[in-house]
């Protein structure tokens, strides 16, 4: 395993990665975002500099969000259609559905053996 140092410039943030290889520039590879998602970046520069703590060499990336990554972001933002100041946690919206109480689970018999009494 090789630690890289990926500076991202979409986010002006700078974290070291695991890798079994170092990309080159130009390819493109998958980070999480800091909201959670994940997102395709750009490389687009590589180097290498010499370490503090002996005679190696430590790869330094530098990636940003590809053009259609970046395009999807600006229309999410963007889109009219969307009203996001509405958005409300998945819990909160099935409580107005579900009422405040916790589900009971109902009690069914699977027993299909006609022999049995039913419950």
């Amino acid at each position: 395993m090789i630690e890289a140092e990926v500076q991202n410039e979409t986010h002006q943030t700078t974290f070291t990665l695991k890798l079994v290889c170092v990309p080159r520039i130009g390819e493109g590879i998958r980070l999480m975002e800091p909201d959670g998602d994940w997102a395709s970046y750009d490389v687009i520069d590589v180097w290498y500099q010499k370490a503090e703590y002996g005679d190696v060499w430590v790869p330094y990336l530098h990636v940003r969000l590809t053009p259609d990554e970046m395009r999807a972001l600006d229309s999410d933002t963007a889109n009219p259609l969307v009203n996001r100041s509405q958005a409300v946690p998945i819990e909160d919206f099935l409580r107005k559905f579900e009422g405040n109480e916790d589900h009971r689970p109902t009690e069914i018999n699977l027993d299909l053996d006609p022999r049995s009494e039913t419950v």
